[in-house]
């Protein structure tokens, strides 16, 4: 039996060795393994070591989508080579500008400025609005060191954009030479600009942009509450005249509103006869700026080819007008009149405005309440121009203003 079993072995193994069949496996028929997992970073022994937060992404308010003819009356045409040179000095920034706009004798004719020298030619003025002032500055310190004061250069961006927040919220860097031009540019934030031309907390931003401007950088929000602002211009000013009027004494009323009250009106120190030097060379700018938003109010009527202007002065029609002014106005008219008059605030809202828009002493209250706003900041701004500008340019600056004063004084 054991004789048999021995023999019987490399019989069946011979067998076996015939009957497997050798496979040759590719490396396509064998699927890849399982990706490891991901590895969790240790955890740190002591606090010492804490992650940082994950940066929150700072999501701008949402603008609606303005029509495509929204807002045109505010694009006022130049000529070619005044548009060239505009947008080739903005360009000439680097630090990031959200809407840019030039404006003054330099960029639209003013009555006065015709026989000057080429020495004597004004500055081109232009105002930035900005999301990030510091951020703004810290770039723009880097890359034009010169258009800061020494001193400005050695306290950093943050000081700067800190120095800006002070009055009407407005940092100036004047007689920069850019382009093979002289500039003045201010910087302000958007939320700033947008808040002025809303509610005229200082009038500032907001009286500059009543007066025909060129757009240079666009910005859609920006746009919507200028549109606010040239409204709430045009009914201030109709509060203020009689039922039929040129069209000339609206532009100069809308004008001045943003130097009545100013302490440079008062002083040496600017032109007296500026309102009218600048409506009478730039009345079509104005035209255009305003007919359309005027004829929308209820109760005007102004022909386009017509210079004359006739309004409704009921009551009832001044007073739709009186309760659609910007709040920082209509909050020092309602407080002037409790203060002075029998009025009580606990009558009804729409009594109480039917009361004062019959009111003959309204025009002045208006006035002097328009003054009262511009005052303070206007102030703060002329002395807050020694430390950003620097004493230098600050003293040619005024120089350069008193000289505009005695021209228009005589």
């Amino acid at each position: 039996m054991l004789t048999v079993a021995r023999s019987s072995r490399p019989v069946l193994l011979a067998a076996r060795t015939l009957a497997t069949e050798s496979i040759h496996s590719t490396p396509a028929d064998i699927p890849p393994p399982p990706p490891d997992p991901p590895s969790k970073p240790n955890k740190p022994r002591t606090s010492l070591y804490l992650r940082p937060r994950p940066a929150a992404p700072y999501k701008h308010p949402t603008i609606p989508i303005l029509p495509p003819t929204f807002g045109r009356n505010q694009l006022l045409p130049v000529a070619d080579s005044t548009r060239a040179l505009l947008e080739s000095i903005v360009s000439q920034f680097d630090a990031p500008i959200r809407y840019a706009f030039a404006y003054g004798s330099g960029v639209f004719e003013q009555d006065g400025y015709d026989s000057l020298n080429e020495e004597d030619k004004p500055m081109l003025d232009f105002m930035f609005a900005v999301t990030h002032p510091a951020h703004f500055h810290s770039i723009n310190m880097q890359q034009h060191p010169h258009h800061y004061p020494l001193h400005a250069r050695l306290l950093g961006s943050s000081y700067v954009s800190r120095l800006e927040e002070v009055g009407p919220g407005v940092w100036f860097n004047p007689y920069v030479p850019i382009g093979g031009v002289r500039i003045k540019y201010g910087v302000t934030t958007v939320d700033n600009l947008c808040s002025d031309l809303l509610n005229w907390k200082s009038l500032y931003l907001a009286g500059r942009m009543h007066k025909p401007l060129r757009i240079i950088k666009d910005d859609a929000r920006v746009r919507l509450t200028q549109q606010v602002n040239l409204t709430s211009a045009v009914r201030a000013a109709l509060l203020t005249l009689p039922h039929e009027f040129p069209e000339t004494t609206l532009f100069e009323r809308i004008a001045g509103i943003s130097y009545n009250g100013d302490p440079r009106m008062w002083l040496p120190a600017e032109n007296r006869g500026k309102v009218v030097n600048i409506v009478r060379k730039q009345g079509p700018q104005f035209k255009e700026l305003y007919r359309r938003l005027a004829v929308g109010l209820p109760g005007v009527h102004w022909p386009v080819m017509e210079t004359t202007i006739r309004q409704d002065t009921s009551p009832v029609a001044r007073a739709a007008h009186l309760r659609k002014l910007p709040s920082n106005l209509l909050k020092g008219v309602r407080e002037h009149y409790l203060r002075t008059s029998e009025l009580s605030a606990e009558v009804d809202e729409s009594a109480f405005w039917l009361e004062l828009a019959g009111d003959e002493k309204l025009p002045q209250v208006l006035t002097e309440e328009m003054g009262k706003i511009v005052r303070y900041p206007a102030a703060v701004q002329s002395i807050k121009g020694v430390a950003s500008a620097g004493l230098g340019k600050s003293v040619k600056y005024s120089m350069a203003k008193i000289s505009k004063w005695w021209t228009g004084s005589r």
